[in-house]
């Protein structure tokens, strides 16, 4: 009796006028646009929800006002009921993915050769045109920045796209790197004491970054005054770090920890408190085990002081399947048409490893080890976000990285909804947006991408996606392709 009554009052509700608003889009991003309507009815569609349960098959979700009102059974329903409706058979929505490593930038080597040999210095050039449509069209809705480069700019970008003028996702703005002395990067803060980087904490805080990433080779002391600054803001810091161990910096108070756990030197012979060591984690990884003292030890160290991890997997797939021999994962040829022509040749010459560069020979053993840490950081209670590191290097591209990061997931052994929920709903949580987006449900916002296909039984279909609802307004993915077809690298 209760499913008669909620079919025939989902029905009815799909009847009434809606109060919706349609948001002042600029020509350049309506340009964008697939589907905008004051009712829209995703008909027939199987819905993967975000929270880790099955798909259920033939759904129709309802979208009004920017948000979701309705999921019931899938039931026919005309469009002289006042409602845009797509007939999704064969589709599957899941929530809009909160990328929580995105960058928006792009690593330049200038002068590369085949020998892997750059001149100096590594430069960063931003991609504010190219990233942001880059997410958006792989059905990266949310995204943290996660290290800033030009941090005006990621600011001006977030108030452009928030008010319509741009496309691009939803944005978590991170301030500036909070770095060391020592840097291989030029455009980046170079800390000298606890004072300055408290200093710089409050000075972006005040201008509206809403989060900070300690970077390699801070002190701890200069970690700890950031995040004593950064959380009497109520901001959070994650960290890419090396020259502090994760238990020194969960110990600090840090909220997050970059890169899996594949940048931890707890172990590394000969590490000196405050440097970054000469294996820079490698060797922990290759010695720890989710079942080694030390591994039991430190996942329930990161439990106890409520840290989450940030899942980067195919910044480092490459490694682990010897890229550099013409091994590994077969080429996205969607990411090299996004590239430039610069950024291509990087990238090929990139992947054929030259004889003077020996591989690694722990690449698989960490690779191993680091999906095993992985899997039992969420066993024993972790918060695990995810993310790819897009930054143009192994084939690791905004957007197409975000997908690859889900599949690479399930290679970890998460089930594909599990590798979903982590991509999408654990987000939200570490953000403290759970409430309005993360997962498909009645009342929250209508951030949601329609696939072709089933990624919860062939999870490489989460790269089929063709609209990317956020806030209500569906954004055709193809069409935003289109528009940066050959500038990723350049601009």
């Amino acid at each position: 009796m209760r499913n008669i009554i909620a079919s025939v009052l989902a029905s009815f509700l799909l009847l009434l006028p809606s109060s919706a608003q349609t948001p002042e889009l600029s020509k350049s991003v309506r340009e964008f646009v697939r589907v905008d309507a004051a009712k829209i009815v995703l008909a027939h569609v199987r819905v993967i929800d975000g929270t880790g349960t099955a798909a259920v098959e033939d759904q129709n979700v309802v979208i009004e006002g920017g948000k979701i009102s309705v999921i019931q059974k899938g039931i026919d329903v005309a469009s002289s009921q006042g409602a845009t409706v797509l007939d999704l058979r064969g589709y599957t929505v899941i929530p809009g993915i909160v990328g929580m490593h995105d960058h928006l930038f792009y690593i330049a080597r200038p002068n590369l050769n085949s020998q892997w040999k750059s001149d100096p210095p590594l430069l960063v050039p931003q991609m504010t045109f190219s990233a942001p449509r880059l997410y958006l069209a792989g059905g990266v809705t949310t995204m943290r920045t996660t290290g800033s480069v030009e941090t005006y700019a990621d600011l001006n970008l977030k108030r452009e796209v928030d008010a319509g003028k741009l496309p691009g996702p939803h944005m978590d703005v991170t301030g500036p790197y909070l770095l060391g002395a020592d840097s291989e990067f030029i455009q980046m803060p170079h800390l000298t004491s606890p004072e300055e980087a408290r200093q710089l904490v409050e000075y972006w805080a005040d201008r509206g970054v809403t989060s900070f990433k300690a970077y390699m080779n801070i002190t701890r002391a200069e970690l700890k005054a950031a995040i004593d600054a950064a959380h009497k803001r109520g901001i959070k810091v994650t960290g890419h770090l090396c020259s502090v161990t994760y238990k020194e910096a969960a110990e600090r108070g840090i909220d997050d920890l970059e890169h899996g756990f594949f940048v931890n030197t707890q172990l590394d012979p000969g590490k000196k408190p405050d440097v970054c060591s000469e294996s820079a984690g490698n060797y922990t990884l290759a010695h720890m085990s989710p079942d080694s003292a030390e591994g039991k030890d430190l996942l329930d160290t990161l439990v106890r002081h409520h840290v989450a991890i940030t899942s980067t997997l195919p910044v480092f797939e490459g490694d682990a399947a010897d890229f550099g021999n013409g091994g590994g994962a077969r080429i996205n040829q969607k990411s090299l048409d996004a590239m430039s022509p610069e950024a291509r040749e990087a990238f090929f010459l990139l992947r054929q490893r030259p004889s003077s560069v020996p591989p690694n020979p722990d690449a698989t053993l960490l690779w191993k080890n680091g999906l095993a840490l992985e899997r039992a950081f969420v066993a024993a209670g972790g918060l695990l976000i995810a993310g790819p590191d897009p930054t143009g290097a192994g084939d690791v591209v905004p957007g197409f990285g975000d997908q690859r990061e889900i599949e690479l997931l399930v290679e970890a052994r998460f089930s594909p909804v599990e590798a979903i929920k982590i991509a999408t709903l654990n987000g939200a949580i570490y953000l403290g947006r759970d409430r309005q987006i993360g997962s498909i449900a009645v009342g929250k916002n209508a951030d949601l991408v329609v696939i072709k296909g089933d990624p919860s039984t062939t999870i490489s279909d989460i790269e089929n996606v063709e609209i990317v609802f956020k806030d209500g307004i569906g954004y055709d993915s193809q069409k935003v392709l289109d528009s940066l077809k050959g500038h990723y690298g350049e601009y």
